[in-house]
């Protein structure tokens, strides 16, 4: 150990897969007491580091050191025996169990466990962190934010040195992301290092005290935080110069929206079976608007009820002036709508099929399955739609689910492309990819716009929305509060309406 106060040193790190260098002499330095970013974009290495620490992936070259010592993690509970606890982007908890299970999985005594304390324990831990829970409630009946909190406090209950929290906040509202910095503050003063994983920039700068940067597999360089401005960040993670996203049109600007028009897509008093209050909406041609929101205040559940995604029980639907009828996904795709749906690993890609098959499936469906496309078909279209958006993959054949996260979003994007949607709907399309990923998709978007599509746009970033869309309808608690257009798009009048209603 070289470096005053590490709790854990990783020298020259190497890890190679078939073709690819995924790690490339690569150090990381983490102190006691410290919370420290590492950040770059989808393929950089992150994850792979990661997985190298927690003795997922065996390196190839390097040295790991703990405390002062040198270390071999031959799997992910070698690991955890050692101090090293990771709470990753997608849940890993049994949502079957209980809360308190969940917690002490893998810990307990089997049929001499007594489960009387366990749970008085995990409800004492459950209400120091502010997690509202009881610790006998089934994990499964929870939502997305509580299990994230669960998969937390488990981590902070074995009492671990080094804590990696993997893109935690992208399930939390800004309440819980508060929430959690406040006991990320807690467990630095106690002592523990902090490896924090998030495409948030905002939020690096709010918690964090340095950054490490990779790109392509090799280090870029650590830095103090206050050292590295927001845009020499993003221009090292991209690795050219980049004026953090100032070249994006501002979506309030658009032009050419006959707002008079007959709308493309038009619903009166939709609702669904999802908790959501009957609601309005309306988009035009060439139009991007958006829904926002907190998390659960209904932003996902109002587009899967207009993509039939989620069963509708009453309102009248629209389409180009006509009525129509949209019972399920199928009869929304064949009236010209496509959906990018939130969680991309559950309702997106099918993980096992190539990039290709991923690429064709939409259009497949509408052909009907009994009249394939021919191989040749197919690949002319996968390798259109590679080159359009740029996706990094070994080949049309590479299994979706090997490609990184930013890569798969892609991936699903080309396949509602090719099925040339009039009206397309993206729920979440930048969550947990990397800053130029961003970038291209809100390009992506404005260009459509211009071409003439309609785009329904949802992101958890605020300042993403108002960049990119030209009106925001606003919701709370599974109801429209309000819509903003014009000089109201704007950051604290979205805020005020989120939380005071129309006003």
């Amino acid at each position: 150990m070289t470096t005053d106060g590490a709790i854990l040193e990783m020298r020259g790190i190497c890890k190679f897969f078939p073709g690819v260098r995924a790690l490339e002499n690569v150090d990381f330095t983490l102190r006691e007491g410290e919370i420290h970013a590492l950040m770059g974009e989808n393929g950089a290495g992150k994850s792979t580091l990661i997985k190298v620490l927690t003795g997922v992936y065996p390196k190839d070259g390097g040295e790991v050191w703990l405390a002062g010592k040198p270390v071999h993690i031959k799997s992910p509970q070698d690991a955890q025996n050692k101090g090293i606890a990771t709470v990753y982007q997608e849940i890993t908890l049994c949502p079957n169990l209980t809360v308190a299970e969940n917690m002490y999985i893998g810990r307990t005594k089997g049929p001499l466990t007594n489960w009387v304390k366990i749970n008085h324990d995990a409800n004492r831990l459950l209400d120091e962190l502010g997690i509202p829970v009881s610790a006998t409630e089934q994990l499964g009946n929870c939502s997305i934010a509580i299990q994230q909190m669960v998969a937390i406090a488990r981590a902070v209950d074995m009492d671990c040195k080094v804590l990696i929290l993997d893109e935690p906040t992208s399930s939390l509202d800004e309440q819980e992301v508060q929430k959690l910095f406040n006991l990320m503050r807690d467990l630095k003063a106690k002592g523990v290092g902090i490896i924090f994983v998030t495409h948030f920039l905002e939020q690096v700068y709010e918690v964090c005290d340095r950054i490490t940067v990779l790109r392509d597999g090799k280090l870029v360089g650590e830095y103090i935080i206050e050292d590295l401005p927001r845009v020499q960040l993003v221009s090292k993670m991209l690795g050219k110069d980049f004026d953090d996203m100032a070249d994006i049109k501002n979506g309030s600007e658009a032009e050419n929206i006959d707002l008079n028009g007959t709308p493309v897509y038009q619903a009166i008093n939709l609702t669904g079976t999802t908790g959501i209050k009957p609601f309005d909406f309306e988009i035009h041609q060439g139009e991007v608007n958006g829904f926002t929101g907190l998390l659960g205040s209904g932003r996902s559940e109002s587009v899967r009820a207009i993509f039939g995604a989620d069963r509708v029980v009453g309102g009248k639907v629209f389409v180009d002036g006509k009525p129509v009828k949209i019972r399920k996904p199928l009869d929304a795709m064949r009236y010209g709508i496509s959906y990018l749906p939130e969680d991309r690993k559950l309702d997106g890609i099918v993980g096992d099929l190539s990039v290709r098959d991923n690429i064709i499936l939409a259009l497949q469906v509408m052909k009907g399955f009994f009249k394939p496309f021919s191989k040749a078909q197919a690949e002319k279209f996968a390798d259109e739609y590679i080159k359009l958006l740029n996706i990094k993959t070994a080949s049309q054949d590479t299994p979706i689910k090997s490609l990184s996260g930013g890569n798969q979003q892609k991936v699903i994007l080309a396949r509602w492309l090719l099925a040339n949607p009039q009206y397309l709907i993206l729920d979440e399309p930048t969550r947990g990819i990397d800053v130029g990923t961003k970038v291209e998709i809100q390009k992506l978007v404005l260009k459509l716009a211009a071409e003439g599509k309609s785009v329904t746009f949802i992101s958890s970033e605020i300042d993403e929305m108002i960049r990119t869309c030209s009106r925001l309808v606003v919701m709370r608690d599974g109801k429209v509060v309000g819509e903003l257009k014009g000089d109201d798009l704007n950051q604290n009048k979205i805020m005020a309406t989120i939380a005071g209603g129309e006003s």
